[in-house]
């Protein structure tokens, strides 16, 4: 039977290694949500829709079709406010735990 030995070095190194690539990992994701989401084109085009619409609806009054229209462009607004939201957040708390790693490995004698 092998009994594992850790040294408080070890678990230091060990836990500021997981704490960097995870921190590494969430401030990766966080981009990519920020980048796909907000910038993304599909959101766009749907906006870019939506005010044709709604411009369609004013030329012919009808008041349904412009009501409709203006609750999806709130809609896609709290979309891109949301995703912009997790974004920044994932890269605050990633480059929390990169942080987090550095102050570990310092703690290293």
């Amino acid at each position: 039977m092998m009994i594992f030995e850790m040294t408080r070095n070890d678990f230091l190194l060990t836990t500021a290694g997981v704490a960097l690539c995870l921190g590494v990992i969430m401030w990766l994701i966080g981009v990519i949500v920020l980048v796909s989401r907000v910038l993304g084109g599909e959101i766009k085009r749907i906006a870019e829709q939506t005010a044709r619409l709604a411009q369609k609806g004013i030329a012919e009054e009808v008041a349904g079709l412009i009501g409709n229209a203006s609750g999806l462009i709130e809609s896609l607004n709290q979309l891109v406010r949301t995703a912009a939201g997790i974004g920044v957040f994932l890269i605050i708390a990633g480059m929390l735990m990169i942080a987090a790693a550095f102050g570990l490995a310092f703690q290293i004698q």
